[in-house]
């Protein structure tokens, strides 16, 4: 029977299932391994390795006899991230997610060793503030910025970590919720990556609160940051549905899952003396 276009292929779901499995894998497997892990008959899985192996998409290792990904998946890889327009696909939705949370939304870009706001939607409730199109967000004292600390290029945000750490060890008060040191900005990124958000209170912006999580591409780091900002502090705790919205929404516009605390990777701050 022929299966309906509407359904898909059954037989070509399976094959990108493979491939899809294959690319999550750190390197080359055996046969026997990729058949257990995509809980299929080595016989039937040799058939479809053979066809992509004829059409590049995976090579086989003459010594070892195993499998890994080949140049047209690389090519494919290639094309995709040069296609992939991150700020513009990710601006497209932020009406829907004001509507979703009635919060103001933002969309910041790091850039010039500074996070800037590119995109601006108000929300169904306008919020007063001097944020706006093009404004600056620190790195340490925003909810925008500590997305940017805990999953951007370390080498990067460097020159603005620690001038603005400095800062804060003169004067505390700028950084109310943690120490002005570099265990402290562990901690606090630590905290980012296993919440998968920042947020900050009135500490910060007085008689508002913000929430941001991270655009996360093909490297695990932040090639954008989406954030929330209202007025009412229950919006941002963790529990909150405009929370959950915001995850689910940055998910959505990302390339892979953000890293955690426990499965990413381990940057400690290097404070500049």
């Amino acid at each position: 029977m022929t299966e309906e276009a509407g359904q898909g292929l059954k037989s070509l779901d399976t094959a990108l299932g493979v491939l899809a499995f294959m690319a999550r894998c750190d390197g080359p497997m055996t046969l026997t391994d990729i058949a257990r892990s995509c809980a299929m008959p080595p016989s039937k899985l040799h058939r479809y390795l053979s066809s992509f192996v004829s059409a590049g998409l995976v090579k086989q290792e003459g010594r070892s006899g195993r499998y890994d990904l080949g140049p047209e998946a690389m090519q494919l890889g290639l094309a995709s991230i040069a296609r992939h327009d991150f700020v513009n696909t990710t601006a497209d939705g932020l009406p829907e997610l004001t509507l979703q949370t009635g919060m103001t939304a933002l969309l910041a870009v790091w850039a010039n060793d500074e996070a800037i706001v590119v995109r601006w939607q108000r929300g169904i409730s306008p919020t007063v503030t001097s944020i706006g199109l093009g404004s600056s967000m620190p790195l340490l004292t925003s909810a925008t910025g500590r997305v940017f600390l805990a999953y951007g290029s370390d080498i990067a945000t460097r020159k603005a970590r620690d001038r603005e750490l400095r800062r804060a060890a003169r004067k505390p008060s700028l950084l109310p919720d943690i120490p002005a040191t570099g265990a402290g900005l562990d901690s606090l990124r630590d905290r980012i990556r296993d919440e998968g958000y920042a947020r900050v209170d009135g500490d910060f912006i007085p008689g508002l609160v913000a929430a941001a999580a991270p655009i996360i591409d093909w490297q695990g780091e932040a090639q954008a940051v989406v954030t929330l900002v209202g007025v009412a502090p229950e919006t941002v705790r963790p529990d909150a549905p405009e929370i959950a919205t915001l995850l689910n929404f940055c998910r959505t516009c990302s390339v892979v899952r953000a890293p955690s605390a426990a499965t990413g990777s381990s940057r400690r701050v290097r404070v500049a003396t």
